[in-house]
């Protein structure tokens, strides 16, 4: 939904913590949620692991609102949908999360998110759909052979976005 990116984005930031750079994590070196490879192809160029130790602000907040919020098409989302897939394409890639959103809805799973999703996705109850898309996600995760290094804190994180997202759905003001 329109206007929900800032608070999707606190709510992304509180689990994506600091640096990382776990040797069992695909996604390698991380700062603050965005990978070292995401960085690079950012700036198009080669980047040191410290200088994404300390990307700026204003890099962090366009990678996000370009790379995942846009990507997703979050805007176009009901209130509380939009964050559950936001969170998910940080964490799983947008394609990840469009493919969800998908299968929560009934459609092809392609990973793109367009027309006919939408209107699948407008025909739902956004509270139900943001159950679905989490219990979508669990499963996800649990499938993942890593499962049994990060499930825990996965785990919680769906959980803790869900029920601000129904925060969401609930707030329509």
């Amino acid at each position: 939904m329109k206007d929900n990116f800032p608070q999707a984005l606190q709510m992304v930031l509180r689990h994506e913590g600091l640096w990382s750079d776990h040797r069992d994590d695909p996604g390698g070196a991380t700062m603050r949620g965005v990978t070292l490879a995401v960085y690079r192809e950012y700036l198009g160029r080669d980047v040191s692991k410290e200088e994404l130790r300390n990307i700026p602000q204003e890099h962090l907040l366009n990678l996000y609102k370009t790379r995942y919020w846009d990507k997703a098409r979050c805007d176009d989302l009901p209130a509380g949908v939009d964050l559950v897939v936001f969170d998910m394409a940080v964490n799983g890639g947008p394609g990840r999360a469009a493919k969800l959103l998908q299968i929560a809805v009934g459609a092809t799973p392609d990973g793109a998110i367009g027309p006919k999703t939408l209107a699948m996705v407008n025909a739902e109850d956004p509270t139900e759909l943001v159950k679905k898309f989490s219990d979508e996600r669990r499963a996800f995760y649990k499938a993942l052979p890593i499962y049994a290094t990060f499930g825990k804190g996965w785990l919680r994180r769906v959980e803790e976005v869900e029920s601000e997202a129904l925060k969401l759905v609930g707030d329509k003001s």
